[in-house]
């Protein structure tokens, strides 16, 4: 399949780097930081009742679904005060979530892949997630990143892809959005009008008969390779 690119939208949990070992680091971490500054809490809350919370907090707060920061600190100040912890530690918490959320080990492909693909292509991160490419040492391969807490709206919700290929300055048609989630991502993608890579690294089917993914890879590195083959044959691409 051949067609114009002028850009890209990159998902980056589970298309970077799988984010499960992100998760069971933040359980951990969080449960050593309750153990030494709020015992009480961790006594209460250990790892699976924390997780139970965060679940219910989620839940009930479907109105922040787009900021999963906001959440996970409602998440905290509920575990603190319910455990008759001090709920001012939250912040400090956070914080130690938070650096453990931006630990991050990539997939063996992506660091080489994401090279070879912004050498292409101006690149934009975009994520519902929290990750931050500034602390992870990523942000030099992308022109921005949009998260869905910026923006106030979360994939798939079309608005989010739009408000990316407005600031890449590339039509929505002209922009391959990359990422792993079958509707977040690829869904999303196309019914806003945006071309669509689905990167399967773990060997699904494709589940709907329409929309298709316009690209399908186990990787980053394929797609990278498929960039390489027709660089030579779209101005939009050798040129970018």
């Amino acid at each position: 399949m051949s067609f114009p690119i002028r850009a890209i939208t990159l998902d980056l949990d589970d298309t970077l780097w799988p984010f499960a070992p992100i998760g069971e680091r933040i359980e951990r971490v969080l449960d050593e930081w309750m153990r030494e500054h709020s015992p009480q809490t961790a006594a209460r809350f250990p790892v699976a009742e924390m997780r139970a919370l965060r679940d219910r907090v989620f839940a009930e707060n479907r109105h922040l679904i787009h900021d999963l920061g906001a959440l996970r600190r409602l998440s905290l100040q509920r575990a603190l005060l319910e455990s008759g912890g001090d709920p001012a530690l939250a912040d400090a918490a956070y914080a130690a979530f938070y650096a453990a959320r931006n630990q991050v080990d990539c997939y063996p492909d992506s660091i080489d892949a994401l090279a070879r693909i912004a050498a292409h292509l101006p690149v934009a991160a975009l994520t519902n997630g929290n990750a931050d490419l500034e602390v992870i040492g990523l942000s030099g391969h992308f022109r921005f990143q949009l998260g869905a807490r910026e923006h106030g709206a979360a994939k798939p919700q079309a608005s989010i892809f739009h408000a990316a290929c407005e600031r890449l300055g590339v039509a929505p048609a002209e922009v391959l959005h990359v990422g792993d989630d079958v509707e977040m991502d690829v869904v999303g993608a196309a019914r806003a009008g945006l071309r669509t890579c689905w990167i399967n690294r773990d060997g699904r089917h494709w589940p709907h008969d329409d929309p298709q993914p316009d690209l399908h890879f186990d990787n980053l590195a394929a797609l990278a390779d498929w960039l390489d083959a027709h660089a030579h044959h779209h101005p939009s691409i050798a040129a970018a």
